[in-house]
């Protein structure tokens, strides 16, 4: 087996020498495959042809905004984990990042031993052949409340039978609230378990994404998330007598 094939392969694209030097140094020395581009049309190139196992992703890059990277690769229908990388840091700039199907946000300049850190448990998160947490799950990893069926092994949502389409995040989220179905989870808690970090307080992230689920699962039978005011939302099982 070559090295590349046993090493979590790390693409980052960044318009910035020594950012990029900084960063592939350090990701070498944790034992991390990497490859690096200068700007977004050339991490798009690399991103097709050597998919990697995450992007490091510089916002303002000299030919389109990492932004627009993110979302021609979640467009073309890859999912690859994406940490952003930005000296902007104001809600507006992270709800549009997150909502075009970002997974991080790392603000520069930044301690290379927490990127570390973050890159680590995003890649946890994300690989599809990680075991699931404890939360219920059947053996044949389905999650499954009322009409609702989230299959963890092949990544596929439906309800009533229907298949529904969800981005990563929205994947992770919703299989968070299932697995804790019936319990009130506040916003903190969706920030630690579902992005793994604290947004100190920009809980409008959990508030766009809850929305996305919602656009998506209303339509099709009763409400299921719901809203605890001042404190988070729960995920529960229609009363039938309502």
């Amino acid at each position: 087996m070559t090295e590349t094939a046993t090493r979590p392969h790390v693409l980052v694209i960044d318009d910035e020498p020594n950012i990029r030097d900084l960063v592939q140094a350090a990701l070498r020395f944790h034992g991390f495959t990497v490859t690096t581009a200068e700007t977004g049309g050339e991490g798009l190139d690399l991103a097709r042809d050597r998919h990697p196992d995450l992007i490091l992703l510089d916002v303002l890059l000299p030919d389109v905004t990492g932004f627009d990277v993110c979302r021609r690769l979640r467009d073309a229908g890859d999912d690859v984990p994406v940490i952003y990388l930005t000296a902007r840091d104001t809600p507006s700039d992270t709800v549009t990042g997150l909502s075009l199907g970002g997974d991080d946000y790392v603000t520069k300049p930044f301690s290379v031993e927490a990127l570390i850190a973050r890159i680590r448990a995003l890649l946890r998160r994300t690989r599809r052949d990680d075991p699931a947490p404890e939360t219920g799950r059947g053996d044949d990893g389905v999650l499954r409340v009322a009409d609702l069926e989230l299959n963890e092994r092949t990544w596929t949502v439906r309800r009533a039978g229907v298949p529904i389409e969800l981005s990563p995040t929205e994947f992770r989220l919703l299989a968070y609230l299932m697995g804790n179905a019936g319990q009130v989870l506040t916003r903190a808690q969706l920030l630690e378990n579902v992005w793994g970090w604290d947004y100190a307080g920009q809980s409008q992230i959990v508030e766009t994404y809850v929305s996305y689920l919602r656009r998506k699962l209303d339509p099709l039978g009763p409400a299921l998330i719901h809203t605890q005011r001042g404190v988070g939302y729960a995920l529960r099982v229609p009363d039938p007598a309502a």
